[in-house]
């Protein structure tokens, strides 16, 4: 497989905040589990921690990489020829693209947590998604990528 011009990887990873509500879904699931004794209680810490702590680990695992000619977001395989040139949006603009300027024909990767993103259009007739939306916290850098993986394609 041969490497990007400018090679990119992101991991959008779940807020800080997500990490210490874990904690506090633990501290729940004891509190529920207290009045049948000591080790349900301790039981229901760690499993409740655990459980909400994969869950926001599961949640923010995904990645954007731009390797080998692809736009690879999560599992989705997109050759950058079939790109046409990205948009850098700030936070205004992402939100309205999340809601009433959004196509529901689109390939939308977003966490409402990051405010930044980009729109590609894509370029391909035959394909019917009008754009891909990505959720980024470094859009310019990821435009950029982009850019030189469609001049070395």
């Amino acid at each position: 497989m041969q490497l990007s011009a400018a090679p990119y990887e992101e991991r959008l990873t779940a807020p800080r905040s997500w990490w210490l509500l874990s904690c506090l879904v633990g501290v729940s699931m004891a509190l529920v589990l207290a009045p049948f004794g000591t080790l349900p209680l301790l039981g229901g810490l760690a499993g409740g921690t655990a459980v909400a702590a994969v869950v926001a680990s599961s949640y923010g695992s995904v990645r954007i990489r731009v390797v080998g000619g692809l736009l690879v977001a999560d599992e989705a395989k997109i050759p950058v020829a079939a790109l046409g040139e990205a948009e850098v949006l700030d936070a205004e603009e992402a939100r309205a693209w999340r809601m009433h300027k959004a196509d529901p024909r689109a390939f939308m990767l977003l966490r409402a947590y990051i405010p930044t993103a980009l729109r590609v259009p894509v370029t391909d007739p035959e394909d019917p998604t009008p754009y891909v939306y990505l959720s980024t916290r470094e859009p310019e850098r990821l435009a950029e990528a982009l850019r030189a993986a469609r001049d070395a394609a």
